[in-house]
């Protein structure tokens, strides 16, 4: 198989990752998601820590861009700058798998690529979060919905387009069908893109 290159953006809970890790195993690819924190983090030179905290923010505070103005591009801008640089350099050499961060639209001119965008009803959501990410009962259906909200604004901001759309993705997949089911779809997708380039 020529190198393929799959992003997945998903929604919060819906299993996204999950199935993101297990279709890379199932392609033998590799796969990319909070690896891409320490690669970004040492390509613009802040801690991991502050770059994840940074991951989801499209703007450290109207104040700060001020100052920053006439310094340098606004941290938000930086950790996305870096983070573009380690997807596109990850792109380059090898068939795999990369979670979020916008990916999609930054390899949206190069070829071989494939983007999914992974979404689920909320009652499965709330399942996934509670069973696989171990989140505490609490008000979650207003976490997910302010994750959901964090997600879409960063990309929105970013790239201009809007977060979920089916026109910025090759396929949509409501995951409320199963994680094995969702894996076998897309690995399906992938296959047949393959044999087209």
């Amino acid at each position: 198989m020529k190198k393929i290159v799959v992003t997945i953006a998903r929604e919060y809970g819906s299993g996204g990752r999950i199935i993101g890790r297990e279709l890379a195993r199932e392609l033998g690819f590799a796969f990319y998601d909070r690896e891409l924190i320490s690669l970004a983090a040492k390509e613009c030179g802040f801690h991991e820590d502050f770059v994840q905290t940074m991951e989801n923010r499209r703007s450290s505070g109207f104040l700060f861009n001020i100052y920053m103005t006439y310094n340098e591009l606004p941290i938000s801008e930086q950790v996305f700058i870096a983070q573009s640089n380690v997807i596109r350099d990850i792109a380059s050499r090898e068939s795999c798998v990369i979670i979020g961060r916008c990916a999609d639209y930054v390899l949206a001119e190069m070829e071989g690529c494939v983007h999914f965008f992974i979404y689920a009803p909320l009652e499965w959501r709330l399942k996934i979060v509670r069973d696989e990410y171990k989140e505490g009962e609490g008000e979650l259906s207003g976490y997910i919905r302010k994750q959901d909200k964090d997600r879409a604004s960063y990309y929105n901001f970013f790239t201009q387009k809007k977060w979920g759309k089916a026109q910025n993705y090759n396929l949509c997949l409501d995951s409320g069908i199963g994680i094995p089911a969702s894996v076998k779809l897309l690995k399906t997708y992938v296959e047949e893109f393959a044999k087209l380039i």
